[in-house]
């Protein structure tokens, strides 16, 4: 007997899954997440990544890539912002709960609210729609790069302490967790203390693209360590703002 019913397309997906990415990854090819309910985007994003060897799953709803992220322990994951059950922004918080895998949010807003809540939230990037699939296979490459980087190393800098192999922030001996473009942003200033890095270095070095309206992204992403790691975020003895230039990690 054939499938019927409303539910299909669900079950297929899920069927389709279950043949790709076996439990745990093969780390030869990193698995992405997507989580996107327009069928025709997720299947362009699939056949792109797929051609650079890139194992993908697939959710057609935050609650199911919730819980395929779960199961599965993806590389990346990129999340529309617009989905049943559980949106992108939601599925991002509740990532960020328990893992630092890297965020990308598709949205088909583009306004400079949305994309500073998705990274307020812990995503690692935002684009808006329409995209070019090219740009967003970059932009995986990137991500999946900056966070694959280990040092044996352990970058001290005054009271802070950062491990480049274990992506492990210490304050003294309390443990501080970072999303992933928290910490590529930190280990850039972290690696040459006293040194005055500007917005721009500083978005590149993490993600390795600029866009003129990335300055307040930046901010947003320098303002959310600084709640993280100071005693008192508006007088920072740690990343102080160099006015006119940039930050720099104090020695």
């Amino acid at each position: 007997m054939g499938l019927t019913g409303p539910n299909i397309p669900h079950i297929m997906l899920k069927m389709d899954n279950e043949k790709r990415c076996k439990k745990g990854g093969d780390r030869m090819n990193p698995v992405i997440l997507i989580a996107e309910d327009d069928a025709d985007i997720r299947r362009l994003l699939r056949l792109y990544l797929e051609g650079e060897g890139f194992c993908v799953l697939e959710a057609d709803n935050g609650a199911t890539a919730l819980a395929l992220a779960r199961e599965r322990t993806p590389d990346m994951a990129i999340l529309d912002v617009m989905m049943p059950e559980m949106n992108g922004f939601e599925l991002t918080r509740a990532l960020r709960r328990y893992s630092n895998v890297p965020i990308l949010i598709l949205s088909a807003r583009s306004q400079d609210n949305d994309k500073i809540l998705g990274l307020n939230l812990g995503a690692d990037d935002y684009i808006a729609k329409p995209f070019n699939p090219v740009e967003i296979v970059a932009r995986v490459k990137a991500q999946l790069r900056r966070a694959s980087r280990s040092d044996s190393d352990v970058l001290k800098v005054g009271e802070l302490t950062l491990d480049t192999a274990s992506f492990q922030l210490t304050k003294g001996d309390k443990q501080i967790l970072l999303t992933a473009m928290e910490y590529k942003v930190l280990a850039i200033l972290t690696r040459s203390p006293g040194r005055i890095f500007t917005k721009v270095q500083l978005y590149e070095g993490a993600v390795g693209n600029y866009f003129e309206s990335d300055d307040n992204t930046m901010m947003v992403h320098i303002s959310k360590l600084r709640e993280k790691i100071e005693d008192d975020p508006k007088a920072p003895r740690h990343i102080i703002t160099v006015r006119g230039l940039g930050y720099k990690l104090e020695k």
